[in-house]
């Protein structure tokens, strides 16, 4: 499944009130002056240290396979 296949289908799947609020919050991110980003900015430096992290982790044997991730995800918001 493609990532537009995901997207409609999540969409199709959502009562009316929330496909309305998605679509608000997808014209207000077309309509602002300036692009609106849910992430907050960050410094070089921290970047550098989640690297560090990250790395640490997967050395460590922390680390998860993604796709195996994104489908556990999936399940548990009911997209998969």
């Amino acid at each position: 499944m493609s990532t537009l296949e995901a997207t409609m289908s999540m969409l199709e799947s959502m009562p009316e009130e929330a496909r309305i609020l998605v679509f608000k919050y997808t014209q207000a991110l077309f309509n602002a002056p300036k692009p609106a980003s849910p992430f907050a900015p960050v410094t070089a430096e921290q970047v550098m240290k989640d690297l560090a992290e990250s790395r640490l982790q997967i050395e460590n044997g922390e680390g998860r396979n993604m796709q195996s991730a994104m489908t556990e995800l999936g399940k548990q918001h009911g997209f998969v």
